[in-house]
């Protein structure tokens, strides 16, 4: 039966494509139901509407993870739809433009802020309290290698990656006594659409800092992501997994 055999619901940010799509597949193989929430409509529908076709339970819900309101409308429309959340996947992100800090402009350094700190805010603040009340959950928050090592030309994504793993930490000591799991996962260079983002130069100087020299794939997050989410992690709270081909030093 997987690992959700219990008929859990798993939201997942982002879950329109990258990380957040292989994950939504991943849950959705394990028996989870899942909730795609992403500010795509036309491609969160998409994803929602193939994981139907294969016999899933599915569900999309715009979402835009800047804005508190919709995010609290999005959890609120994600608890209606089957009275549980038992997990939060919080994989939207942005890599925002390669420049160094003297040519970056107060709302890009806003915008990647923004999208890959305060969504990982809005989203624990909303969910907790629901987890709280049936005393379990599931929480991973997609953090990256550049929130622990720095990344040049890419100042304010390593920054609010960094602010990921913080919050991570932080929240999960305050609901370690209640049920909820919360762990965060550091990639390094992910086989995605965000990479479309970066110049070339930027790419190529994340992938010679991974001894594998290869990319991540998608999948092999998901993979880690899942066990992040099971019931079969049960002692493990407030850490950050690397998933970085060796690169990680710590």
């Amino acid at each position: 039966m997987g690992y959700f055999a219990d008929g859990e619901v798993a939201l997942i940010t982002g879950g329109a494509s990258g990380i957040g799509k292989a994950v939504a597949f991943r849950l959705a193989d394990e028996g989870a139901r899942v909730v795609v929430a992403d500010i795509d409509r036309e491609k969160g529908q998409e994803v929602a509407a193939a994981l139907q076709a294969r016999g899933n339970e599915a569900l999309f819900l715009y979402v835009d993870v800047t804005d508190s309101r919709s995010v609290a409308a999005c959890v609120d429309a994600a608890w209606a739809w089957r009275g549980r959340i038992d997990v939060l996947v919080n994989a939207a992100g942005v890599a925002g433009r390669s420049q160094p800090i003297w040519e970056l402009d107060d709302a890009e350094w806003r915008r990647v802020i923004a999208i890959d700190l305060d969504g990982v805010f809005y989203f624990c603040r909303a969910v907790i309290p629901l987890m709280k009340q049936r005393g379990y959950g599931r929480i991973v928050n997609v953090a990256s290698i550049a929130g622990k090592e720095g990344n040049p030309n890419a100042v304010p994504y390593s920054a609010a990656k960094a602010g990921v793993i913080g919050l991570t930490k932080a929240v999960a000591k305050e609901v370690a006594k209640d049920g909820i799991l919360i762990n965060s996962v550091a990639p390094a260079v992910i086989r995605t659409p965000i990479l479309e983002q970066v110049s070339k130069e930027h790419l190529e100087y994340m992938l010679q800092r991974i001894p594998m020299g290869r990319p991540g794939e998608p999948e092999e997050v998901a993979a880690l992501i899942a066990w992040l989410c099971s019931r079969e992690c049960s002692f493990s709270t407030g850490a950050c997994y690397d998933i970085s081909g060796g690169r990680a030093t710590y």
